[in-house]
């Protein structure tokens, strides 16, 4: 990963995470910020303020400033949303983003994203400007979700990964371990915010037993 355009290493390791918030969607969250973190990255979410001085437009412009990568999720931009109406606000976030590309200088114009949907060409149905970039699909899969993330983050940081494969079992592990690790915080499922999920990462990955063949 290169620094000569005079980006912070924050802002150079800082991924912008876009997408739906909703319980259903949970587990597939939690295995994106899980992926990025094990990847040497750090997870960047709206979720993470607390600031109700400043609205959330102005917080997620804030934050895809301060990232050098996004990952978007448009697999909730359908007509099953309250009223009948599709969820836009994922795709927005990515038309800010490829702004910020587009019409930013350096370092802001070599920011790099990838795009999830549930399936690959999907979005010709709501989005058919996105034609030509490279969509990867998902299929509500948590472990395929992990293996895009960390394909993405090999190749456009440059660093040396574990494999999709590890990492999704590294995951598996993890997650097994989150009801002992939240009854040891006294947290309950409930109450985990964001800094909550971030933090209990960081320590697993920071104290867990090596893998086989580590």
């Amino acid at each position: 990963m290169s620094e000569d355009d005079g980006a912070s290493p924050a802002y150079n390791l800082g991924v912008f995470i876009n997408c739906p918030f909703d319980p259903a969607y949970r587990p597939m969250f939690d295995a994106i910020v899980f992926a990025v973190m094990a990847c040497g990255h750090v997870a960047r979410s709206a979720l993470e303020f607390d600031d109700a001085g400043r609205t959330r437009f102005t917080k997620i412009t804030d934050l895809i400033g301060q990232c050098r990568f996004g990952i978007h999720d448009l697999s909730r931009t359908d007509l099953s949303a309250p009223g009948g109406l599709p969820r836009f606000n994922m795709s927005l976030e990515l038309g800010l983003f490829l702004g910020a590309v587009h019409f930013g200088a350096t370092p802001q114009g070599r920011k790099q994203c990838l795009i999830l949907d549930s399936e690959r060409t999907r979005y010709r149905d709501f989005a058919s400007d996105l034609a030509g970039h490279d969509i990867k699909a998902h299929g509500n899969d948590p472990a395929r979700t992990i293996t895009a993330v960390r394909d993405f983050l090999r190749t456009a940081s440059g660093m040396r990964l574990p494999g999709g494969a590890a990492v999704a079992a590294d995951h598996g592990r993890f997650t097994e371990a989150v009801p002992d690790i939240l009854r040891r915080a006294r947290i309950t499922p409930e109450e985990m915010t964001f800094a909550d999920t971030t933090t209990m990462i960081f320590d697993w990955l920071t104290l867990r037993e090596p893998r086989a063949g580590a």
